[in-house]
This record gives C-alpha cells, sequence and structure tokens, in this order.
C-alpha cells in the first residue's frame, strides 16, 4: 500500500528512526507538501531577498530560510554581502533585537504553518502592548486544510492512505481533516513522532485499508483533539485574514494563506516590496522539489539529487530544510539510488 506523511516532520522521523526501511516491501511511503520552507516559493523568496537588500531594514528569521536559493541569491549570500539579517528560533526574540535597535525596522520573515501562526501573532501582540513601532511581519505563512484539498484534487495522485501532522491537528483539531474521508473517500490518521506514534498510526492505516473504510483516526489523543486549541485560533483571527497564496508544486490555491488584518497594517512589511521589482516566479531548471511535494516522484528520481544538487550546494529547497525530503533522502538513503525509486 502507498502513504503519504504529509508533514515534513514525519518524513524525517520516519527516515531517521529506521522505520522506513523497516517497512519497505509492506508500505511506500512518499512525501507531501508539509514542509513549509520547502513550499515557499520562488517569488517569495525573491521578496524576502528584495527586504534584505533594504539598507534600513533588519531582518530576523528562522534558520532553514538561510540558504532557500531565490531566483538569483539567497539569503545567505545577502548576509554575507552585507545585509543585516538575523537567525532566530522564535519570532519573540525579533522583538527583542527591535528593542536593541530602535532607529531600524526590524522584519520577521513569517513562514510556517498553524504550528508556528499564533506565535507570530503573539510577537506582533506583544509589540503593541510595548509600543514597538519598528517592528513588522512579512506573512508568508500557509493552511494546511486547503492544500490537502488541492493535492487530493490531482487526478495523477494515487494513494491508499494519509499520515496527517499532529502538532498542525493540535491547533485546528482532528475534526477540521474529516474531509479527507469524507469528501474524498481516503484513510488518514492524525498521529505524532516518535517511532511508536508512526507504527501506531500506520497500524489503524492499514486496518481501515484493509476493512475498506475510509476515516480519520486520531493516533496523537495526548496532544490533539476534536475540537483543537481554541485559543491559538483566536491569535491566529485577531491578527490574520485568509487570502490567495501560491504554494511550490501545489500553484494558487484559494484562501490558503494569511496575511496581517488592514487593521495591523502598519505592521505589515509586504507593502515594503513593490510586485513590479520581482522576478518572474520560475522553478530552478532541472528541479523536482515541485513533484516531490505532490507525491509525484521521490527524490532520487531528481537527475539533480546527489550530482548538482546536495545540501551544501542546493538548488531547490527541499534539499535546504532538514525537514525537506531531499535532504531527508539524502542522509539516510542515498546509497539505495534506483532501489528506492
Amino acid at each position: 500500500m502507498r502513504l503519504m506523511e504529509v508533514c515534513g516532520t514525519h518524513t524525517m522521523a520516519f527516515s531517521a528512526s529506521g522505520l522506513r526501511d523497516l517497512l519497505r516491501g509492506h508500505v511506500d511511503l512518499c512525501s507531501g507538501p508539509g514542509c513549509p520552507v520547502c513550499v515557499t516559493t520562488t517569488r517569495d523568496i525573491d521578496r524576502m531577498i528584495a527586504l534584505a537588500r533594504r539598507p534600513e531594514l533588519t531582518l530576523c528569521t528562522f534558520g532553514d530560510m538561510m540558504r532557500v536559493p531565490g531566483s538569483q541569491s539567497s539569503l545567505s549570500q545577502e548576509k554575507a554581502a552585507g545585509a543585516d539579517i538575523r537567525a532566530l528560533y522564535s519570532p519573540l526574540d525579533a522583538l527583542q533585537v527591535a528593542r536593541e535597535v530602535p532607529a531600524r525596522t526590524v522584519v520577521f520573515l513569517g513562514v510556517g504553518f498553524e504550528t508556528t501562526i499564533p506565535v507570530v501573532g503573539l510577537a506582533l501582540g506583544r509589540a503593541i502592548e510595548e509600543g514597538l513601532g519598528n517592528f513588522r511581519v512579512l506573512s508568508a505563512q500557509k493552511r494546511l486544510v486547503p492544500a490537502l484539498r488541492a493535492l487530493l484534487s490531482y487526478a495523477e495522485l494515487s494513494l491508499d492512505g494519509l499520515i496527517l501532522p499532529g502538532h498542525v491537528a493540535a491547533v485546528t483539531g482532528s475534526r477540521s481533516l474529516d474531509f479527507v474521508a469524507g469528501d474524498f473517500g481516503v484513510p488518514a490518521v492524525v498521529t505524532g513522532f516518535e517511532p511508536l506514534d508512526l507504527l501506531h498510526g500506520v497500524d489503524l492505516l492499514t486496518d481501515m485499508i484493509a476493512g475498506e473504510r475510509a476515516a480519520v483516526g486520531n493516533a496523537y489523543p495526548r496532544a490533539v483533539r476534536e475540537e483543537g486549541n481554541p485559543e491559538a485560533r483566536r491569535v491566529i483571527h485577531r491578527f490574520f485574514i485568509r487570502q490567495d497564496a501560491s504554494w511550490r508544486g501545489l500553484g494558487n490555491i484559494p484562501a490558503s494563506g494569511l496575511g496581517i488584518r488592514d487593521s495591523f497594517r502598519h505592521m505589515d512589511a509586504d507593502p515594503l516590496v513593490p510586485e513590479a521589482d520581482l522576478p518572474p516566479d520560475e522553478e530552478p531548471e532541472g528541479c523536482m522539489c515541485a513533484v516531490v511535494l505532490r507525491g509525484g516522484a521521490l527524490p532520487v528520481a531528481c537527475p539533480l539529487f546527489d550530482t548538482a544538487c546536495d545540501p551544501s550546494h542546493p538548488i531547490g529547497p527541499c534539499m535546504v530544510s532538514g525537514e525537506g525530503a531531499c535532504a531527508v533522502y539524502y542522509h539516510f538513503h542515498r546509497e539505495e539510488g534506483a532501489d528506492d525509486d
């Protein structure tokens, strides 16, 4: 049977634990669009690079974003050229930067799913409370549910079941994912990230598939409830509004992005970069990240994998992030090459 682990953390966990190899021959696992760095488009990366080139700005970002290639550069290259870019662990750390450099505008690059979006909202709220007028956010944040709908609508997608991310469901609630079985007839399970969580999830899925029963099971009840986390969703709703967003590999998906609400427009960094200043949104030549992200191929099928593209010289974003499918396969399955393909 063929299962998709939607989440990049699951991709890493299956490989790092050895479970991907142990299950091979019984369960074929493929990756999905659950790595937020990987689904960020080249155009959005170019937007961040354009901000980095403005001398009056200080950019703060999660470390994974630093080395993702844009059309001509990366944040890491811009930093080497003198741009003030700082890699942080939390959006709240960016507030401390804003306090330390009151004469500069500090922009946090918001890239992530529902797991991290509430913390970005908390950072905005705290900046308002403290009167930090020099703090802004560039929101390239995305909602997973619309992406799953778009993914499951692909005619060429052939899956027996989905393994859904536990940390996103902890915020949105498992009920928000019932459409996977209800609307598309695909069995699915929400699970955690320890080896026993993964095995429990696969076990529930195999039972559903064998019994020809489509449902969305919860193998992560210690963290995920049907209703999710209402307080986290209230924070998201206060600061962000749904908008169309482009995803690498899935294209433009209605209401799949989150922009900053008009009432907080003065904290939005997006207007600082005119659309006319950005190059066209194009995939790197020969890169198959877009296909990998929608389950159309394993990383080893890409002609650039472990040749022109590796973690030291990434061409596509899936080779950059620690949760990117290409980086995971490079570290754990590189020698198997043709067998994995």
